[in-house]
């Protein structure tokens, strides 16, 4: 090896075996020729500083050097500090679901079709970032060995005496598997991605037929406009006069309950009692952790809360808070009921999943698992159970009648409605339909765009016709259908009778309690005295004696 390569710096140093001194590189006293060189390159660059010294003063000079190490140290951290970054993100990630109690549970089942919240970063050489695509829910596969994937309905009790409806049996995940599965982005809405709602302080009453203060009358070109379904729509939805729903608006609510269900953000488990008309029951089978991360809402009005008078405090009856509701818009009960029923999402503007539960009703399941179960697992939005023996809508028209449910000729009115705009019979040719009629006591939904429009039209219904909500299920879900391919998940309902039981109203209650003998407990109970022998025993023996004489 010559001074010069070592001078000039081109080449490797090559293997340690070649040049000797057991592989320690040999220290060399420098040569003429590298002294030589290296004044040659001195003398260059002290020429090269006085030519920029002679065009610009030594400050700017300074400034130019500043500016070249800055530049050094921007590019040093774009390059190496980013990947730095990316690999601590992961682990934080990582750290983050390892620490998760509810996810540990359920690291055995497997989520196949959903996206994340996670912001992917696409890198190109100038160090562009694009932002991600939006995410949605699209549904999950439970593993193949899981038992629900094999759970099937066994036949129904051979009882002859008992031939009515009954439950049966549902296949839930545990409480922890079914919180871990909660969809952290909300699911897809077909067409319409922005939905607004009409208020109106001076209403036109002048419309076809139909409507109300509350509903606002809307006419029946608004009323077809409304199912002409687009990407952003405004329309009406209850609550029209008044700025707020639930201030000013009928149906009003105080501030303090207001401000309250504003901040339930995640399930709302919501009923109502009006005119005392039901006993509140108490949800068994509740989890702790749906005890402090579910909001239970009770609507009652002014009759109702003076029949609860001293039954709670703080607002509270159980898990249930009571929420008073003054100037009902409706004569009707039963219509002033469909107000928090099909208009949740607009009394808890920031939850994301509800359900809806008659008070006639008393829950015995976990909300997270009845979520998990009808929606997430069916990549549903909107669930509600079928009727248990009617699926045809002009069959149950006829069953409202004869029941005097509403009166005849509003029903009537409303069924030749339908059927002008097309509605006919059930039958197999609507198959996947499963039904035409729902047993609307329970309402299962999460709360995005087109669950919502699909809510506010059935509204709009029973607010213009009648407040018999199954006879216009069929008509609101088909016209939606036709235009976006979105449907509803119907279950059975021997399904929903699994996780809610029905209670008898009051008034059956006390009709009961009359008929029922009364109850005598043993400290009442009179004990007869014990029977002598009557005198007259013998004459029994005399007639058979005499018997015999003759």
């Amino acid at each position: 090896m010559s001074g010069g390569s070592l001078g000039i710096r081109s080449g490797s140093y090559g293997s340690l075996d070649k040049q000797g001194l057991n592989g320690v590189l040999p220290i060399q006293a420098a040569s003429a020729t590298r002294t030589k060189a290296y004044s040659k390159m001195l003398k260059e660059k002290e020429t090269l500083i006085h030519w920029i010294c002679k065009f610009a003063g030594r400050k700017k000079v300074g400034m130019l050097l500043l500016c070249v190490i800055s530049a050094a140290v921007f590019i040093w951290v774009v390059y190496f500090g980013e990947d730095q970054e990316n690999d601590n993100g992961s682990k934080v990630n990582d750290n983050l679901a390892l620490n998760n109690p509810l996810i540990n549970v359920v690291q055995s089942i497997r989520i196949d079709n959903w996206t994340s919240l996670a912001v992917s970063v696409k890198e190109t050489k100038v160090g562009v970032m694009h932002p991600p695509p939006p995410s949605y829910f699209l549904g999950y596969t439970l593993p193949p060995g899981h038992p629900c994937n094999t759970f099937t309905l066994p036949p129904p009790p051979a009882d002859k005496k008992r031939t009515g409806p009954r439950p049966c049996p549902v296949c839930y995940l545990p409480v922890e598997e079914a919180v871990a599965l909660m969809p952290k982005v909300p699911s897809f809405s077909p067409v319409i991605k922005n939905l607004t709602y009409i208020f109106e302080e001076n209403l036109n009453r002048e419309t076809e037929f139909g409507g109300s203060d509350f509903g606002g009358y809307p006419t029946l070109k608004q009323r077809n406009d409304s199912y002409d379904i687009r990407e952003s729509m405004n329309m009406h939805c209850g609550f029209v006069k008044g700025c707020k729903p639930g201030r000013g608006t009928g149906f009003d609510i105080y501030d303090s309950d207001l401000l309250e269900m504003e901040q339930c953000n995640g399930v709302v488990v919501a009923s109502a009692i009006f005119g005392a008309f039901d006993v509140i029951q108490q949800p068994r089978n509740i989890s702790e952790y749906s005890k402090q991360t579910v909001c239970f809402y009770m609507f009652v009005d002014e009759e109702t809360e003076a029949d609860l008078k001293g039954k709670y405090e703080n607002n509270k009856i159980g898990v249930w808070r009571i929420v008073l509701v003054r100037d009902l818009p409706y004569t009707d009960g039963r219509r002033n009921g469909k107000i928090p029923k099909l208009l949740l999402h607009r009394l808890f503007p920031n939850a994301r999943y509800s359900l809806w539960i008659d008070g006639k009703l008393e829950l015995v399941a976990d909300p997270y698992q009845i979520l998990e179960r009808f929606l997430w697992r069916k990549n549903a939005t909107l669930a509600i159970s079928r009727h248990y023996k009617r699926f045809d809508v002009f069959v149950e028209a006829e069953a409202n009648k004869a029941a005097g449910k509403y009166d005849n000729a509003s029903i009537d009115h409303q069924v030749e409605f339908y059927k002008r705009e097309g509605l006919t019979p059930y039958s197999e040719a609507k198959h996947p339909i499963t039904s035409d009629v729902p047993e609307g006591c329970v309402i299962i939904r999460e709360h995005i765009p087109i669950s919502n429009l699909f809510t506010c039209l059935w509204f709009n219904e029973v607010d213009r016709f009648t407040s018999r909500d199954q006879i216009s299920f069929s008509t609101v879900r088909d016209k939606i259908a036709a235009k976006t391919n979105w449907t509803v998940n119907m279950f059975l309902d021997c399904e929903r009778r699994n996780f809610v039981i029905q209670k008898y109203h009051k008034d059956v209650l006390a009709l009961l309690a009359q008929r029922a003998p009364p109850v005598i407990y043993p400290s009442q109970r009179k004990v007869p005295p014990r029977r002598r022998r009557d005198r007259k025993s013998g004459a029994r023996h005399h007639r058979k004696v005499s018997k015999e004489i003759v």
